[in-house]
């Protein structure tokens, strides 16, 4: 059985073309599902999962689900299919991915969800996130300041089928809507695209030009505003991000966005790796299901010190 398991796994990752260690007989196999690795987050998450695993001892299978629920269920099935032992997963949509998370289950495999939860307990055995209030807090009140407490603003908001698009959203509010003198022109969701972000604030630009402010609900949306306004020739506008790429890093150090609230994916995809391996080897994590991870105010005073969604140095 362990023969056709590997063959399997193999195969599996044959056919999809994606970079992968390839399963021995001695080890059990890790399959490691994200979001599209053009975002450099996800990417991120990956590289730490993967790392983490093969230095545990197990096969990894690296995969993207391209936020299509219907791809992700694909995915789990060749997951089940290939043997996987446990998978670490950034879901594709807190309803939809529930079937496919329970379905894992159902056959013996454990989930552990990293930066999304999923609208139900007691299927994933983890999820694992960054407090996403937290730092939306954080991004805002720096955002408040460098806006002088006043000015028109445009939020661009993230896909809205993630929960965690609209906690950030709140936490925005929650602290910008203490001000009367900031007043939001516009909020669009960009779904977390960098090229959409790039056609929606070209388009507020014209109607709202004399927007002084841009606060994103990720990087990537982040990055598309920027060159928007650089386009139309807007450097003054004042631009926070969301998650602690080091585009937005560099964007920082060279003047062009303000600050960035750094959520730590390349962690946070390692602690779900060494949850799996503590629950394979003793039945329990010895943790809450739900675990949230703080996130850290990124600005030109630290930014020389991000690397790959860690503090370094």
């Amino acid at each position: 059985m362990k023969i056709v398991k590997t063959i399997a796994a193999l195969a599996l990752g044959a056919i999809a073309g994606v970079a992968m260690a390839a399963p021995t007989m001695a080890q059990d196999l890790v399959v490691i599902i994200t979001p599209s690795h053009d975002n450099p987050f996800f990417a991120a998450e990956a590289e730490g999962a993967k790392a983490r695993a093969e230095e545990m001892g197990y096969a990894t299978q690296v995969y993207s689900h391209d936020d299509d629920a219907n791809k992700q269920n694909e995915l789990i099935d060749s997951a089940i299919a290939a043997g996987a032992v446990a998978i670490i997963l950034d879901n594709a949509g807190a309803d939809a991915s529930v079937a496919a998370v329970q379905k894992a289950k159902d056959a013996g495999i454990p989930s552990f969800l990293i930066d999304r939860e999923i609208n139900a307990t007691g299927v994933a055995v983890a999820q694992i996130v960054s407090n996403n209030y937290q730092g939306a807090t954080l991004g805002a009140e720096s955002f408040v300041e460098a806006m002088g407490e006043a000015g028109n603003y445009v939020e661009l908001v993230g896909k809205e089928s993630d929960t965690n698009a609209g906690i950030r959203s709140s936490g925005y509010h929650d602290v910008i809507d203490q001000y009367p003198d900031m007043i939001m022109v516009a909020q669009q969701s960009a779904n977390w695209s960098q090229t959409e972000a790039f056609t929606k604030m070209e388009s507020i630009l014209q109607a709202n030009p004399d927007i002084k402010g841009v606060i994103a609900g990720n990087d990537t949306m982040a990055m598309g505003a920027v060159a928007a306004l650089e386009a139309a020739g807007r450097s003054d506008v004042i631009v926070v991000g969301f998650d602690g790429s080091n585009d937005v890093r560099d964007a920082i150090t060279a003047g062009k966005i303000h600050a960035t609230v750094l959520q730590p994916a390349y962690r946070q995809a390692q602690y779900a790796v060494e949850l799996a391996d503590k629950y394979l080897k003793e039945g329990s994590t010895g943790v809450d299901e739900k675990i949230s991870m703080d996130c850290v105010l990124i600005d030109e005073t630290n930014a020389a010190q991000l690397e790959t969604f860690q503090i370094k140095g």
